[in-house]
């Protein structure tokens, strides 16, 4: 008996709940209209706008986005490349004047001296073309990067780590 009391109950708030839920809300006063007539549009209550509104700003993304490296060759500086240019005027590669610009002949001239040194001639810069012109670093290139050599003192503090 008990059991079909609660579940009657039980029912009984459901259907009040689901009543309240699909109710129509009262429709605003437009101008020209009886307020008591209906608009044909079945509204339901505030509660589930303001869920929705909440849930739509937890999804939004932030406008703010991390600079990434995009991938590909950056061009250098102008200074930069009148550097490269001296550089394949003197070699013989390049026949005009450095004017700091990343132009047609430049490329052409980076091919000519690529080639002539057994280098990929792509015209385009990389380390190795930059060692041979004497523009690049000592290790750029050349090798896989080094561990740093670890002194005697970081040896024995990681030794005594290791004990304790």
């Amino acid at each position: 008996m008990r059991l079909r009391t609660s579940i009657t109950a039980g029912l009984a708030l459901l259907l009040t709940a689901g009543t309240a839920w699909s109710a129509p809300s009262a429709p605003a006063k437009a101008p020209g209209k009886a307020a008591g007539k209906p608009t044909g549009k079945a509204t339901r209550s505030s509660a589930k706008p303001a869920a929705s509104a909440a849930s739509k700003s937890r999804v939004k993304k932030s406008s703010k986005r991390s600079k990434r490296r995009e991938p590909g060759q950056k061009a250098p500086a102008p200074e930069r490349i009148s550097e490269i240019q001296q550089a394949l005027a003197k070699d013989g590669s390049f026949s005009g004047t450095p004017n700091g610009k990343w132009d047609d002949s430049t490329v052409d001239a980076m091919r000519k001296f690529q080639s002539g040194h057994g280098l990929n001639p792509s015209g385009k810069l990389d380390a190795p073309t930059l060692q041979k012109l004497g523009l690049g670093s000592q290790t750029a290139g050349v090798a896989a990067p080094m561990p740093p050599i670890a002194s005697s003192s970081t040896i024995k503090a990681a030794q005594s780590a290791q004990r304790q």
